[in-house]
């Protein structure tokens, strides 16, 4: 059985812990059912509209900037939630906050279904954010907390199998639903809520962890000053160059607004007691580019997954199913590096090398993903997806891992969410800038498609057409006109993935320099360096802040 969960002090944390050591193989996955259950609504909330949003975006009148907030606001909320989840982590019941998180979820799911217009829709997806924000961060943390990092990654390669297939499951079952006549794109967002409750009565059964109690405060301020410096940096992002110009007082309003709130936040985190992001942590070389790194593979990863959809719909007129059956060779590439690498890492204890491969394999994939035009022939579209699911699947795991091994026990919570934070900011920086790239462009090629046909075409193509910045109706065009509709998507979503491709290279430069340690044999939680750094939280603080985290690892194993 594993074991049960109640609350201690911190001068009793080393023997209600200890247990958690001797867990076999069975009872782990047992822990683990409902939290990986979680992760699959998690991600399946974020897929499942992907192949749905054209005909949703198109039903609700919206635009292609509502398109791209309806992905980029979900995200935003996420990782503005996930480094307040992470602190939460450390501060009460894990178990308690797993399931807060699906409860969220549901609730955003259910009020997003009935949405009327896309700012309603927008909305709910906020708040599907929180909830799944909380969900992505707490999986890493309470895997860290039962299992050492040499056996993690062995369940790491679970996690990315359960991501796997929610990732290609979703975008299927959502194009299905999407072309069900009796069902329609409003259930795409009901189909996850009787997961999220077997999700919630499995683990309240299943996952058992001891929650040690301290006298803390959370970092509110911290966690307001984020959020909005992101939100403000997202706002001008997405609209410059549509609402107002690229040089403009607006654009220097928005863009210094977020400077200062971002100082603001390092000033605020600096003097905090028990801050949101612990800024000592990055001290250490690993935390800082890993985290980084994570940034660009975030731009990397939701770009492929959002951007996908409106090119075989948009550009190769492919129906939301097929439009997901066709995505499945980078899905397919994902699942097999993030298992196969996760059961070699605890074979071997050795990860440098998945993270290099993965950037290599994923700045490759970007690259060759720039060169896509609608007539690209699909097998080339289909090796160029799976080089990227396979460096997707080496890297978004394995940099979780990497930084969990470098850090004190009291600091595993805020250190795993740091890096899930930034692959979210990258996300959603990546979908909210390339969106507004990818507009920008399909217009133009649309218009010298449209001058190329003569002046009677754009009258041709009247609200069925791009015009008031629609998402177009295929069926509806014209055959000219809507072999220039399709053109100009298929170069537009090819110019997303070339200028994502630089920040894949980035992300391989930072891996590069990342110092290879040797995976720790003892879950982070239940080793004796926990017991001594819970005695005192401000011990613990001085303890990192003074030797550093890649020290307190060291102390960890040698005691």
């Amino acid at each position: 059985m594993a074991p049960s969960e109640k609350t201690t002090d911190p001068a009793s944390t080393s023997a209600s812990t200890s247990t958690a050591v001797d867990m076999t193989h069975p009872q782990i996955m047992k822990a683990l059912s409902g939290l990986m259950l979680g992760m699959f609504v998690a991600i399946l909330s974020s897929t499942i509209v992907s192949n749905a949003l054209p005909q949703i975006i198109s039903d609700l009148g919206g635009t292609q900037s509502s398109y791209t907030w309806v992905v980029t606001a979900a995200l935003l909320s996420m990782t503005a939630a996930t480094p307040l989840w992470g602190k939460l982590s450390d501060l009460f019941s894990k178990k308690l906050l797993v399931q807060i998180s699906l409860v969220i979820y549901v609730l955003g799911s259910v009020v997003a279904g009935m949405s009327q217009n896309t700012g309603t829709l927008i909305a709910c997806r906020v708040v599907q954010g929180i909830g799944v924000g909380g969900l992505s961060a707490l999986a890493q943390i309470v895997m860290a907390a039962m299992i050492s990092p040499r056996e993690r990654g062995r369940y790491s390669g679970y996690l990315g199998a359960v991501f796997a297939v929610a990732t290609v499951g979703g975008p299927l079952l959502g194009g299905v639903i999407t072309d069900t006549e009796w069902l329609g794109w409003r259930w795409c967002f009901y189909v996850g809520v009787p997961f999220a409750i077997i999700a919630l009565i499995v683990l309240q059964k299943t996952l058992r962890l001891p929650v040690v109690r301290r006298d803390v405060k959370v970092d509110w301020l911290g966690a307001f000053l984020i959020s909005a410096a992101v939100s403000l940096l997202l706002i001008w992002v997405t609209q410059a160059g549509d609402s107002y110009e690229w040089i403009s007082w607006q654009t220097w309003a928005m863009t210094g607004g977020s400077v200062v709130l971002g100082l603001l936040f390092v000033l605020v985190e600096s003097r905090a007691s028990d801050p949101i992001i612990p800024l000592r942590l990055f001290r250490n070389k690993t935390i800082t580019l890993a985290s980084t790194a994570s940034l660009f593979v975030g731009i990397a990863m939701f770009s492929g997954t959002v951007f996908f959809s409106q090119f075989f719909q948009l550009a190769r007129g492919e129906s939301p199913t097929m439009s997901g059956i066709l995505t499945i060779p980078m899905i397919a590439g994902l699942f097999v590096s993030s298992t196969v690498s996760g059961q070699v890492i605890t074979k071997t204890g050795r990860w440098k090398v998945w993270l290099v491969s993965g950037g290599v394999l994923l700045t490759a994939g970007m690259g060759l993903l720039g060169t896509l035009r609608y007539d690209t022939p699909y097998w080339h579209i289909a090796v160029y997806m799976a080089l990227t699911g396979l460096g997707l699947g080496m890297m978004m795991q394995n940099l979780v891992l990497a930084t969990q091994n470098q850090v004190a026990p009291e600091d595993l919570g805020a250190a795993s969410s740091v890096v899930t934070f930034f692959r979210s900011l990258g996300g959603a920086m990546g979908v909210s800038a390339l969106g507004a790239v990818m507009a920008h462009r399909v217009t133009d090629y649309v218009q010298d498609g449209l001058s190329a046909l003569g002046p009677k075409a754009a009258a041709a193509m009247g609200q069925n057409g791009t015009a008031g910045g629609g998402i177009p109706d295929l069926d509806k065009l014209p055959a000219p006109i809507r072999e220039v509709i399709e053109s100009a998507y298929g170069h537009g979503v090819g110019d997303v993935f070339l200028y994502a491709a630089p920040f894949a290279l980035l992300g391989l430069v930072l891996v590069v320099f990342i110092k290879e340690v040797a995976l720790k044999s003892k879950p982070t939680l239940h080793s004796p360096a926990a017991a001594s750094a819970g005695a005192s939280p401000a011990g613990a603080a001085r303890t990192a802040s003074t030797a550093g985290a890649g020290e307190v690892a060291d102390a960890t194993v040698k005691a």
